[in-house]
């Protein structure tokens, strides 16, 4: 199962210190955190801060090491900066921030990274197909590597995308006529 999937900055942001990462959108799947969700809340999210850190500092030395520099950000060409991203997997130690071992599978493209949280046991070649698919229409539908991009006005519309494809944090095996309908519903609800 995967416990939480993540959308945050991994390149300095003005309002930032070069070593902040900053949460953009997040969804916790499970009973475990939804226990009591008022009192936990902010605990939560300085946990999951403390994901999207290992997952920033995981990139960027991935980046040092195979010396590729984060471009600018262009329109349109997002499959392009996807066909670049970075790929790894982050072992978890226990209660960070979930109780347990779990790993983190990251995508980092340009300055964003898309994060899936997954129990040890979870096929990761299926994580890092969805992943790639996620992070997919999150780039091509909703604009996020544009500049001045609302990421959080867009939040419903990610939801939508994770409901689809990412049903209650089951990862799905899915034929290819079954992801294309897939594709065509979720284009048919991002136009709207």
């Amino acid at each position: 199962m995967v416990l939480c999937f993540l959308v945050h900055t991994v390149s300095s942001v003005s309002s930032l210190s070069s070593s902040e990462s900053r949460l953009l959108f997040s969804r916790v799947f499970g009973a475990e955190m939804e226990e009591n969700p008022e009192k936990g809340r902010l605990a939560l999210k300085e946990k999951l801060g403390v994901v999207a850190r290992q997952v920033r500092t995981a990139v960027c030395v991935s980046r040092e090491a195979s010396g590729s520099v984060c471009g600018e950000a262009v329109l349109g060409e997002e499959a392009l900066a996807l066909g670049e991203a970075e790929c790894g997997v982050l072992s978890l130690g226990r209660a960070e921030p979930f109780a347990g071992e779990n790993v983190a599978l990251w995508l980092g493209v340009q300055a964003l990274a898309f994060t899936l949280v997954c129990q040890p046991h979870e096929n990761l070649l299926l994580a890092e197909g969805t992943l790639r698919n996620l992070a997919r229409h999150c780039l091509e539908e909703l604009r996020l590597l544009g500049t001045g991009s609302e990421v959080l006005l867009k939040s419903d519309r990610i939801d939508a995308t994770l409901q689809r494809l990412l049903p209650h944090g089951q990862l799905l095996f899915l034929n290819h006529r079954f992801a294309q309908n897939m594709d065509k519903e979720l284009s048919n609800y991002m136009s709207k």
